[in-house]
């Protein structure tokens, strides 16, 4: 059996790593072996690790095949693998995939659902978890494949969708009738890929980060105003709608007291329904929600050229200015780990490392 590794870190003490070293198991019919090729790490896989527990993302890849014990934790990373090995027909050995991966070596999955656009990992232990991190999406079968673009969607495809998502769910709702659109953690990749999306629909788009990332965020050019959030009270009192990625309670505090009745809407933005800011929020956006009235609406290609247009528009631009930091094997890996981890990570680059 091939050697492989793995990388995880302690559950109560996310600063301390180990490389267990482990072996790839034969197959059994249905399964399939996938050679993990290139990943990315950002904020988004320490939240993974951050919310282990609570949100189950500890359980998409037991630490157990490769010996660790519950002490131990994987945190999920995005990134392509390519097929090893395959005992599913239609799951064909060189085939590149796009998904939800472990921080190792390898990767065996039962896929189900198989087309031209990829599969789902049915294996039970992933049966109740949700359903968007079990696809594998492959590249010949994916609008919004280009090759000389990988390392962008592996750092933003997965935030991406929510942006995107949210952004048609504003405009489909006439952006609400607010005449400003303010975004919490305006530096982070969710925050201004919606912006990118919602300039032009109307509303001033203001952004709200800390100090440190007012420069950044001025930068980016999808923002009309950038404040700080000890500036929040500085807002026009004007029908505004405030769509909330931090899930600081008082920025929510401080506006629904400048505001008043001028805050029309008070959304908690997140991939789950149950983020830690949905409970003080107005409401909660959950973008599978608005993707299933969108398949209903456009059918699932039609939704997939949308998403594939409104992509290659937001790669373009954030490829002029992203500074990719390259790394190599587990170690590699480690070293990203650790840099995300501690906050020493500029806004401008995004770690990707090859195995």
């Amino acid at each position: 059996m091939p050697a492989s590794w793995t990388f995880a870190v302690a559950r109560d003490d996310l600063g301390r790593t180990t490389i267990a070293e482990t072996t790839t198991p034969p197959l059994a019919d249905g399964e399939a072996l996938l050679r993990v090729d290139r990943v990315g790490l950002t904020a988004n896989n320490v939240t993974y690790a951050v919310l282990g527990e609570s949100m189950r993302y500890w359980q998409f890849f037991p630490g157990e095949p490769a010996g660790l014990d519950s002490r131990w934790g994987l945190p999920p990373v995005w990134g392509f693998a390519e097929v090893a090995a395959s005992t599913t027909p239609g799951v064909e050995v060189g085939q590149r995939v796009y998904g939800y991966l472990p921080p190792a070596g390898h990767l065996v999955v039962r896929p189900g659902r198989v087309d031209a656009t990829g599969f789902r990992d049915t294996a039970p232990h992933r049966a109740d978890l949700p359903s968007p991190y079990n696809v594998y999406r492959a590249t010949t079968g994916d609008d919004a494949y280009r090759a000389d673009q990988e390392d962008l969607l592996i750092l933003f495809r997965p935030l991406f969708f929510t942006s995107f998502m949210l952004a048609d769910q504003i405009v489909d709702h006439d952006c609400y009738r607010a005449e400003a659109l303010v975004l919490s953690s305006a530096s982070s990749k969710t925050a201004y890929a919606a912006a990118f999306q919602l300039r032009g629909h109307g509303p001033r788009l203001i952004g709200l980060t800390s100090p440190g990332n007012v420069a950044f965020t001025e930068s980016l050019g999808c923002y009309d105003r950038v404040l700080t959030y000890d500036q929040a009270t500085d807002l026009d009192r004007v029908p505004t709608a405030y769509l909330d990625l931090s899930g600081a309670p008082a920025t929510r505090a401080a506006l629904r007291e400048h505001l008043g009745d001028r805050l029309v809407r008070d959304i908690a933005v997140g991939l789950t329904n149950q983020i830690p800011n949905a409970a003080a929020a107005g409401e909660v956006f959950f973008a599978p929600v608005q993707m299933r009235k969108r398949r209903q609406d456009w059918g699932r290609d039609g939704l997939d050229q949308r998403f594939a247009a409104a992509w290659e528009r937001f790669a373009v631009e954030v490829g002029a200015w992203l500074d990719v930091r390259d790394g190599t094997g587990p170690d590699g890996l480690r070293q990203a780990w650790l840099e995300v981890l501690e906050g020493r990570t500029s806004p401008r680059v995004g770690h990707i490392v090859t195995f």
